[in-house]
């Protein structure tokens, strides 16, 4: 039998899509290659279309067999959500709902979910558990929460066997430099922290440096995208082993300030990185870590690829890629 994995072709997907084939998994990609690559799926079946469209899945879980999805297709970017609200619950939470609507209905009843901490908003308490009060403090987080309040109706309803899993930030490449983040104008971190060392953007802006933190700077949890892709195997084959639906954190649960991060790009680079103090941005918390427990607890996860293992593999990659996939 074949996963589904809607979102493939980008930057979690694609290594997780690479994650599932080192297991011995069939696989097929569905990606409207939006903001995917075609490269990045490394030679695995690859169907360009719309989650959203129904014809489109059911031909791809029909002509595959497919008996379970890892969705990972959805608007990613908290701030350019504040502009497109509607096209964010548009593509999130509507073509997620249209995609489990069109799966249930072809007898595909294991789902892993990609969601994300902005569920969470201001953070009440840290670490961060799945307890946690969920109050998103932008439409991008709205939109996932939405969904996952649908699918414990959906289990109900529809015995849909369901993980979702609440990233904390990503970041990182594939250790051994074969794909990476491909991302033209990325807004986290560490690829624009290589997109200033290349020299193809400005000086990165450090967002407030009076913090209560150990540095000054914002606290963050950074999470190698190996790491979470092996969250996703474990996630489905826990599914399939007869585990119960669940919410999981993944998060190292270790937290790095902007700083620490910009030293460890500095090591791993050999360069010195361009940077210009600003003032703290409107919403930005102080610290943000995850509590993974859970995820240890219930899928044995271990992210043991540190805050050097992702400023070396991102290095990697952006050096030798600094135009993505593109030649």
């Amino acid at each position: 039998m074949t996963v589904l994995v809607t979102g493939g072709a980008g930057y979690i997907g694609s290594h997780t899509v690479r994650a599932l084939r080192a297991r011995g998994r069939e696989v097929v990609v569905l990606d409207d290659l939006s903001t995917g690559h075609v490269p990045a799926v490394l030679g695995a079946p690859l169907v360009q279309g719309d989650i959203a469209d129904a014809e489109v899945v059911r031909r791809v879980v029909s002509e595959h067999a497919v008996d379970a999805c890892i969705h990972f297709a959805a608007l990613k970017a908290a701030g350019e959500s504040m502009e497109h609200a509607a096209a964010y619950f548009r593509t999130n939470t509507g073509g997620t709902l249209r995609l489990l609507e069109t799966l249930l209905d072809g007898g595909v009843s294991r789902f892993v979910f990609s969601s994300t901490a902005a569920v969470y908003g201001e953070p009440q308490r840290l670490p961060l558990g799945e307890d946690h009060p969920l109050a998103p403090a932008n439409p991008y987080g709205e939109s996932k929460l939405l969904v996952e309040r649908t699918l414990p109706w959906l289990e109900q309803a529809q015995a849909l066997q369901w993980v979702s899993l609440r990233y904390f930030n990503a970041a990182g490449a594939a250790t051994d430099g074969v794909i990476g983040e491909a991302t033209a104008a990325p807004a986290n971190l560490v690829p624009v922290l290589m997109q200033a060392l290349l020299g193809q953007r400005p000086p990165l802006h450090v967002f407030g440096t009076d913090y209560e933190t150990r540095d000054g700077t914002a606290v963050r949890d950074y999470v190698h995208v190996e790491d979470l892709a092996e969250a996703h195997v474990l996630a489905l084959e826990h599914l399939e082993h007869g585990g119960s639906s669940t919410v999981l954190n993944l998060g190292t649960g270790r937290g790095s300030t902007v700083l620490e991060v910009i030293d460890a790009v500095q090591r791993a680079s050999g360069l010195v990185v361009p940077y210009e103090v600003a003032p703290r941005r409107a919403g930005d918390p102080s610290t943000v870590v995850a509590d993974n427990a859970k995820a240890r607890e219930v899928l044995g996860w271990r992210p043991d690829r540190n805050l050097d293992v992702i400023a070396n593999t991102a290095w990697s990659w952006h050096r030798d890629h600094p135009h993505g996939f593109e030649r």
